[in-house]
């Protein structure tokens, strides 16, 4: 029997200015969000994932703590508790990135995995933070994340995530793949120039590597007052072999990408190119060396 699983991604733009106040553009994008994820569910999708701190603006543009008021506990804050609740009713799985609080004062990049019965999974915690001017504040707001790379058993099969800055690692995306991983979902914040064009391959080469399908999605537009750049969308999926399964033609637009993976093909691209029986572990140690 096939396991063709129907994926979709969504990418929203900004609904409120970021300079509304903090709860008004948390609600009007949750709100926005809600009807997306039921045109997904409309679509046929079994998987849905959202954009990199999909409830606010990208943030982390400039240092302000005002913007802590967007943390949550997850799994028991009310972000986490609507999601389940579209979940069970829209029959899906949601991956929901969010903004954590652990405790007062320690906060994380943070994305819950919530069944297609409303059942919480799991959570990852973004692992690599950038800092570097203009616009990428993160270590400001985020303690890197500590739960390492998680797969999550769900109804559509094995679910792995890494979020933005991460994809510029390999070893995580290869731990993924060594845990199970047969979908990873890379949620992002990322703008044009030089981002733009590892977009196009940086995923790819993490699904050939390890013959999984990558699920990449990026904010569309800008968003003012920082204009630290354009968040290009463009959001897609592709195969185990990197090729793109389908694509956002959108850069500053909302879409929903909808797809039909093909579980299959995992075992069947791993059978020619037998990149886990040949791994020689023993001969990497240099790469974790601190």
């Amino acid at each position: 029997m096939s396991r063709t699983v129907r994926g979709a991604l969504i990418q929203a733009t900004l609904c409120e200015p970021a300079t509304s106040p903090v709860a008004k553009i948390k609600q009007a994008m949750i709100d926005k969000h809600v009807d997306l994820i039921a045109k997904a569910a409309a679509e046929g999708a079994e998987v849905c994932c959202l954009q990199e701190l999909f409830y606010g603006p990208y943030f982390p543009a400039e240092q302000d703590p005002k913007w802590y008021a967007l943390t949550e506990r997850v799994p028991d804050g009310p972000t986490i508790g609507l999601m389940r609740e579209l979940a069970k009713r829209h029959h899906l799985v949601l991956v929901v990135p969010v903004y954590e609080e652990e405790q007062t004062g320690v906060y994380y990049n943070t994305t819950a995995v919530i069944d297609a019965d409303g059942s919480f999974v799991g959570k990852f915690r973004k692992v690599h933070l950038p800092q570097c001017h203009p616009g990428f504040f993160e270590k400001f707001y985020f303690r890197p994340g500590n739960l390492g790379y998680p797969v999550f058993d769900t109804r559509v099969g094995k679910v792995g995530v890494y979020t933005c800055y991460d994809r510029h690692f390999p070893e995580g995306a290869r731990c993924l793949g060594l845990a199970g991983a047969e979908i990873v979902f890379n949620p992002s914040a990322t703008v044009a120039g030089l981002s733009e064009y590892l977009w196009r391959i940086e995923q790819p080469g993490h699904a050939v590597a390890n013959q999984y399908f990558v699920a990449a999605i990026n904010r569309p537009g800008w968003e003012d007052p920082w204009r630290i750049g354009e968040f290009y969308g463009q959001s897609y999926f592709c195969d185990p072999r990197g090729q793109f399964v389908a694509q956002s033609q959108q850069r500053i637009e909302d879409d929903v990408v909808v797809a039909d993976l093909d579980l299959d093909l995992i075992r069947e691209v791993r059978n020619v190119w037998q990149f886990y029986r040949d791994r020689r572990p023993e001969t990497y140690l240099a790469v974790v060396a601190p």
